[in-house]
């Protein structure tokens, strides 16, 4: 299976919210997205609201024709948003207000507790639930634990690794985490910081189900359009599933 793409239109909003005005609007890029192939879209709502409104998160869930992944964090105000909007499936991240992005992994060991009532809550709605961690294998056994749906894991330190040695070491741990996550009846994701010079050795990692990207697309989509960006993420995508199997 071709690893479905995920794009995030957060850092659209992030354009807006720069003069506090109606353009450009996640909604349009979204439909763009989607006629450039991608397979669901992703937003955050952060609590802090710097770029994804609630507004967004209304028209989309109204308009989206693929499936809408709603990355939040664990707390009772976007609980109720969830609640109220139903996204098609939740994807728990940590937040810190002083960070530019989402820096790590959310520790699912530490929150066990909170993480147990967030899934709890959102199965009681028919939503299934992806657990964004650190490529760990004692935090995908405690997803498991937990009854998350799936796991997503944070690419940041393969992304950011200064060289080729680290970047290499990086994706070991990338590949052991997901044997891990396969073998405990997860579906595997991954996401943040991936680009158009990196995915194509995370897209071939056995049975990757989805990447969720967002800013080097958007960068991209800046110079070249929505539509194109997203289809050449896309390509990088079906070719490295194509790699993968060849005899």
């Amino acid at each position: 299976m071709v690893p479905r793409l995920g794009v995030n239109v957060d850092h659209i909003a992030t354009i807006r919210q720069a003069r506090r005005g109606t353009e450009p609007d996640p909604v349009a890029a979204v439909v763009m997205a989607e006629l450039g192939g991608a397979d669901l879209i992703t937003i955050h709502l952060r609590e802090d609201r710097r770029h994804i409104q609630e507004r967004d998160l209304r028209i989309l869930r109204e308009t989206v024709q693929t499936p809408l992944n709603l990355e939040a964090a664990i707390t009772g105000d976007i609980l109720q948003q969830i609640k109220q909007y139903r996204p098609h499936y939740v994807t728990f991240v940590p937040e810190k207000r002083e960070e530019l992005t989402t820096e790590g992994g959310l520790d699912v060991i530490r929150h066990r507790d909170s993480v147990k009532s967030a899934i709890e809550f959102c199965h009681e709605l028919g939503i299934p639930v992806s657990m964004f961690i650190d490529p760990d294998v004692a935090q995908v056994a405690a997803c498991a634990e937990l009854d998350a749906d799936a796991v997503e894991l944070h690419t940041g330190a393969y992304a950011d690794a200064s060289t080729k040695a680290k970047m290499a070491e990086e994706l070991v741990a990338l590949k052991r985490a997901s044997t891990e996550t396969v073998a405990c009846g997860l579906h595997l994701h991954c996401g943040h910081g991936l680009n158009y010079l990196n995915v194509t050795e995370v897209a071939a990692i056995a049975h990757m189900e989805e990447l969720n990207i967002g800013h080097s697309i958007i960068s991209r989509a800046v110079l070249i359009g929505m539509k194109q960006a997203v289809a050449e993420m896309k390509s990088l995508i079906v070719a490295a599933h194509a790699a993968r199997h060849l005899p």
